[in-house]
């Protein structure tokens, strides 16, 4: 029998920096530096991520590209398994991103699919929601509650 289903999530916008509560503007203003950091020749498009552990550390990733375009790895990566390989039982208490081409993007850029679900390992590992905020060069910032809502149907260890 069919059965139809809704999916709803949850999400803040902010109208900019100044918006944010403080650790949350903190924490991105690390993500945009770091995305100074990018190295982005091929795609010329530059991201940062900070990741704020629950001790207070914070860890900085930009993207990484290279010529065997897989071969790089997103700013988002970078940054969280920097964290998890330096304090691999810490808490992840949140996670700033920043993104922007060459033109200056004013819209909010969310995390590739890749990232989404290497993020979502994490929130899975450590039983405790993960708030996700991310924007482009300026303008609006997204906040989510939950890496499960930017990827609602995870593929979790609970599969195999």
């Amino acid at each position: 029998m069919k059965a139809e289903h809704h999916l709803h999530i949850h999400y803040t916008i902010y109208q900019n920096l100044t918006e944010l509560p403080e650790k949350a503007a903190h924490l991105m203003k690390e993500a945009i530096a770091a995305r100074q950091k990018a190295y982005a020749p091929y795609s010329h498009f530059k991201v940062g991520a900070a990741v704020l552990l629950k001790n207070g550390h914070i860890f900085i990733g930009s993207n990484q590209e290279n010529a065997a375009y897989p071969s790089g790895l997103c700013a988002e990566r970078v940054a969280i398994y920097q964290a998890s390989t330096q304090y691999p039982d810490e808490e992840i208490e949140m996670i700033a991103i920043s993104g922007t081409a060459e033109i200056p993007t004013a819209h909010p850029v969310s995390p590739c699919g890749s990232c989404r679900q290497s993020l979502s390992e994490y929130e899975t590992k450590q039983q405790k929601l993960i708030p996700v905020y991310f924007m482009g060069a300026e303008g609006n910032i997204i906040q989510t509650d939950s890496i499960k809502d930017l990827l609602p149907f995870l593929f979790d260890g609970s599969l195999m």
